[in-house]
């Protein structure tokens, strides 16, 4: 039995949430390309698409949509629980904790049927809706509850991506920047079968509560190689420090075959369409800012030109990473809750995936190629 370390290039579903080619640069939600979805459409119109398989009329938006906001607030003893963990924890780690928990005030795990195929669909459908709508607001909790003050309330007035602006910033969100953040929800808000939505499906095969199946996948998005890269990203650019530093930096981390963060994916041999599009975003930030943005921007541009020279020959360009924190860090988003925002915005797929999942079900068994001993008796201590 041959063996594939990381399971690379080995199907493991049928799905038919998202598409990618990676030579040609193709990302597409249910068929719609996500360059058009970025630019034209909502994450909340977005996330319908991926969990509905197609757009929705104007009623079914207007609905959906309505059940998102209703559904923002969350027990107040789960606020109690981010206020007895510790300040100095990665807001990751505090988002899962939560998550996991929702099961406790949301119970429901009893209307899932012995295989799945009959699972309720009324409770498929409310949680959904309860665990998407929570996501942004538990971010936002954790980022006023470490800092020792109350959390911020939601307010139904406001669009998704304004609404977790304003539980952030607790002041009234940009119109552009509100739009950049709705655009950039839309761009992590799926990407086929990857780390994350993987650990979801095995935790969901097992019928296991939709907050668990999240919580799994948020656990697996907080490695580094995975959604940890952007903040990373930022590291690296404080560590060049100047546009003049750029090449020497690069030749010695290439020198000693070192990682150049947000730089290669397994998939894409082209530059990842996401990072055109958030570049593009950088860009009309800069503009309606009057040219006025982090050097780091520079820093960045200079380094993806720069490696274009030693590393498009071997197929390795920047990745959605690479301008991500940097746009995020303009939206005044605390470098640590990079990640979390990214989960924020892949909830909408993992739970797509799950429904899917679940429709069909069959739990996860791989097999393994054993390497160990033969074999072979056991010794009494005093004989050893």
């Amino acid at each position: 039995m041959d063996f594939v370390p990381g399971l690379q290039g080995v199907p493991a579903a049928q799905s038919a949430i998202s598409y990618l080619d990676g030579q040609a640069g193709l990302l597409t939600y249910r068929g719609y390309r996500i360059v058009d979805l970025a630019r034209q459409s909502t994450f909340e119109e977005t996330a319908w698409v991926l969990i509905h398989g197609d757009l929705p009329t104007a009623l079914e938006l207007a609905e959906f949509d309505a059940e998102l906001r209703r559904n923002r607030r969350v027990k107040y003893n789960v606020r109690d629980i981010m206020k007895f963990l510790p300040i100095d924890g990665h807001p990751m780690e505090a988002l899962q904790t939560c998550v996991a928990s929702l099961g406790m005030f949301y119970p429901g795990q009893e209307r899932m049927t012995a295989n799945g195929v009959n699972a309720d669909s009324e409770f498929v459908e409310q949680m959904i809706v309860k665990i998407l709508s929570s996501m942004s607001t538990l971010v936002a909790m954790w980022e006023h509850i470490r800092k020792g003050d109350d959390p911020v309330a939601p307010r139904a007035d406001l669009s998704y991506a304004e609404n977790f602006l304003y539980m952030m910033t607790e002041r009234e969100p940009d119109p552009i920047e509100a739009r950049i953040m709705d655009a950039c929800l839309i761009l992590h808000a799926e990407h086929t079968l990857n780390a994350s939505t993987f650990a979801s499906l095995v935790c969901g095969s097992t019928l296991a509560p939709p907050n668990l199946v999240v919580a799994s996948a948020i656990g697996t998005l907080a490695g580094p190689l995975h959604g940890g890269a952007n903040q990373r990203v930022l590291a690296m650019l404080d560590e060049i420090g100047s546009v003049e530093n750029v090449t020497p930096w690069l030749e010695e981390k290439l020198a000693n075959k070192e990682v150049i963060w947000g730089f290669g994916h397994r998939e894409y041999k082209v530059k990842d369409p996401r990072a055109d599009i958030l570049q593009g975003l950088l860009e009309q930030l800069r503009e309606h800012r009057g040219g006025q943005l982090s050097p780091l921007y520079e820093i960045a541009r200079e380094l993806e030109a720069q490696a274009a020279e030693h590393l498009a020959g071997k197929g390795v360009y920047p990745n959605v990473d690479f301008y991500s924190g940097l746009l995020y860090a303009e939206l005044g988003i605390p470098r640590d809750q990079f990640t979390p925002i990214f989960a924020i915005s892949r909830t909408a797929g993992w739970l797509a995936h799950w429904k899917e999942q679940i429709a069909n079900n069959r739990i996860y068994r791989p097999t393994q190629v054993y390497v160990g001993e033969s074999p072979r008796d056991y010794r009494p201590i005093g004989a050893r």
